[in-house]
Order: structure tokens, then sequence, then C-alpha cells
């Protein structure tokens, strides 16, 4: 299937690792130029070579803090000022962490604010304008399936995600005129380092071992299994592609069928 990417412009933040880096990856091997963003640590010259090996495709790293706003606007500024042009944007960044109700204080829920939603629509407010002037673009936000289902002891993501997920519905509407969609990829557990990590923060509140945990949660998919970052990947990539056009406004799972809902 010819997907129509070749020589379009990809942004994807957060990619120097999980989900991000394979899904840049995956819009590289489709021949599109790629630029990437992640924190400023070795992690991201790394990725940026390893794309560049498996695919030869251009591809840039720009360091970028998401929870910092001038970071998010620069991400895509110093970007679209190496290609010229941006066509698809990737909005991604790490969850909030493990936490109950009230063990989150003021300060950690404006940082969830600021990385899971304030950088979406900052990033967003900086590509638009380039897309309305070229009639084309695809807008794809990573939230969680907490946004349908929320999950016990992630009330920072169950919140604030969410959120994510009004702005799209809203913009999509606002933007159908100019040829650009806007959709959001809801996934489940993921085998990720973040994941990992996550398994590691819960193992050790309920005095168990991260593997009981990771068993624990992939009982809950139907599959029996956590999800591959490729897997994900090329979700992503299709609904970035000219075969997506007649899709927007959506929020679709990657789940295994962790969702046990029927919408």
């Amino acid at each position: 299937m010819d997907l129509g990417l070749k020589d379009k412009v990809a942004f994807i933040a957060g990619a120097s690792q999980g989900i991000g880096k394979a899904t840049a990856i995956e819009l590289s091997k489709e021949g599109a130029k790629v630029a990437i963003c992640a924190l400023d640590d070795p992690e991201l010259p790394k990725a940026v070579e390893e794309i560049r090996s498996i695919t030869g495709n251009e591809v840039i790293g720009i360091a970028a803090d998401l929870s910092l706003t001038d970071d998010a606007k620069n991400f895509i500024r110093k970007g679209v000022e190496h290609f010229g042009t941006i066509d698809i944007l990737v909005n991604n960044a790490g969850g909030p962490p493990d936490r109950q109700f009230l063990e989150i204080d003021e300060e950690l829920w404006v940082r969830g604010f600021r990385l899971n939603l304030l950088s979406t629509i900052t990033m967003t407010r900086e590509a638009v304008p380039v897309m309305m002037e070229k009639r084309w673009g695809r807008i794809i936000n990573m939230t969680s399936v907490s946004v349908k289902q929320p999950i016990p002891g992630l009330i920072l993501s169950n919140t604030i995600r969410i959120g994510v997920v009004g702005l799209a519905k809203t913009l999509s509407n606002e933007l159908a005129p100019y040829n650009i969609t806007v959709n959001n990829v809801c996934p489940a557990y993921i085998a990720t380092e973040r994941v990992r990590l996550l398994s590691i923060d819960v193992a050790q509140k309920q005095g168990t071992t991260p593997e009981e945990i990771i068993g624990k949660w992939e009982s809950q998919m139907v599959l029996g299994r956590m999800g591959k970052p490729d897997e994900v990947a090329a979700l992503i990539t299709f609904l970035a592609s000219e075969r997506a056009g007649f899709i927007t406004g959506d929020s679709i799972q990657i789940d295994g069928g962790y969702y046990k809902g029927v919408m």
C-alpha cells in the first residue's frame, strides 16, 4: 500500500525512545523527512543516528523539554526553519507519574498540565498556520486508553489527557476546510522503558515485583500481552498518510482488548 508519505515532513515529539522513536523510524521508512525532539541527553543523538542508519533518509534532532513552553515552540520553529515546512505533527510526551489524588501537590498538577496538554496546544499552534497555508496536514496526539477507561492510580493522566481529546475534536472541525485532520491514538500498556519504570514504582507501593505487576496488566488485555512500540507506530503512520484522509476527530485505541466498552 502506497501511503503517499515520500518527501513529507514529519515532526515527532518525545522520540528518543519508545513509541516516539518507533514512529519516527516508521515514517522515515515510508520516505518522510523527520524532525524529532527529546530532552538534551545522550539518547537524542543516538536516536537520530539510529533512524538515519536504518532508513537512509534525512532526520534531525532538536533538544527540548516539552514541559517548557519555549522549548515546545522552538522544536517546531527550528524544524520548520530547517525543512521549510511541516506536514505531519505527532504530539507525544512522557506520561505523569503514578500517584493517588492526595499525593499530588499543586506543582505536580501544573507540571502534568504543561507536559501533556499545554505542550500539545503549543506545538499545534506553531504548526497549524504552515499546514493551513499549504491546505494539507496531519495532527496526531498520543494520549492513552485512560481517556476512554480511567486507569487506577493514574489520576493525573486520566484527568489531563482527556483535555487533549476535547481539543482535538474541536480543532478537527475548525481545520477540516483546510484538509487538515486531527486524531488521537490511545494505547494501553506498551512495552516501553516508561512502562517498565512504572511497573517498578507500582510494585514498590504494593509490596510485590515488577514482573507480577506486568503480568497483571497483561491479563487485563484479551490478547494476553503488552503491545509493541512498532505496532503503535504503524497505526500512527497510517493516520499520517494520504490513505487516512477521511478520518478526523477520532480517538482510536490500540490496546489488545483492554478497553471493555463498545464505543
